[in-house]
């Protein structure tokens, strides 16, 4: 359970929430925006609009003051103090009102905390009693949902933190960005962070056919089955200038 709940709240964080909500990268049909907007609550990241809204003014402002995980703030700022640190009144979600006209993102907005607290906990508490009685439910409990949880969260943090501080900048020397194969491993693919700041509209962040990302495949695999659709790629022509240019 905790390896199944682990890939149904991470890759629902990466494939929809970012990918596919944040970025626009490519589109779905409802039932895999449903699934990722459901799964993707367990992860307690708040909402797909809040969680966009923070996204897209990262991808506006990286490095800025109005970064939301400003890593100029400090390693321990951008990985979980930004958290803490938020003001009363969060920002205005006016940067997110093309995902707004969508019914079910409303609907998720207004119910996520508790989507995610029913299918994050209580969905594996209740399989654990059906299946081992209150120790099965106390392990459901403890592991696939508290232990899932606390990997899901710092496997996101990692990327606002560690992805703007070690790895290399293949792509663009513009931002702190940089990419990582060792975060990929943990994180769906997203450890390619330089790539993906300088090309963020790519469904793709591990470009080359040797790196790890499962979130690229994932969507891949999708839209054979008809299931995604329109994926958007950055031409070869532009990934190789931008290559070239910081040679």
């Amino acid at each position: 359970m905790f390896a199944l709940m682990f890939i149904a709240s991470g890759l629902s964080i990466t494939l929809g929430y970012h990918r596919l909500f944040a970025h626009l990268s490519f589109k779905a049909t409802w039932p895999i925006k449903l699934l990722t907007a459901v799964f993707g609550a367990t992860a307690l990241e708040n909402s797909v609009l809040e969680w966009c809204s923070d996204h897209r003014r990262h991808h506006k402002h990286t490095d800025e003051d109005a970064d939301p995980y400003n890593i100029q703030r400090g390693f321990i700022y951008a990985h979980m103090g930004w958290i803490f640190l938020r003001p009363m009144q969060d920002w205005p979600l006016t940067n997110v009102n093309d995902l707004k006209k969508d019914p079910l993102l409303r609907w998720q907005h207004k119910w996520w905390g508790v989507i995610g607290v029913l299918v994050g906990f209580g969905l594996p508490t209740l399989i654990g009693f059906l299946t081992g009685g209150g120790v099965g439910a106390l392990g459901g409990f403890l592991i696939a949902g508290v232990a899932r949880l606390v990997m899901v969260h710092h496997m996101t943090f990692f990327i606002n933190s560690l992805c703007h501080t070690l790895g290399t900048q293949p792509y663009s020397k513009r931002c702190s960005a940089k990419d990582s194969w060792l975060m990929a491993l943990f994180t769906f693919g997203e450890g390619y962070h330089n790539f993906h700041h300088e090309f963020q509209h790519d469904y793709r962040n591990g470009v080359k056919p040797w790196q790890f990302d499962p979130t690229k495949w994932s969507i891949w695999i999708l839209s054979k089955l008809g299931w995604t659709y329109d994926l958007r790629k950055a031409s070869d022509k532009n990934i190789l200038s931008a290559e070239n240019s910081v040679k």
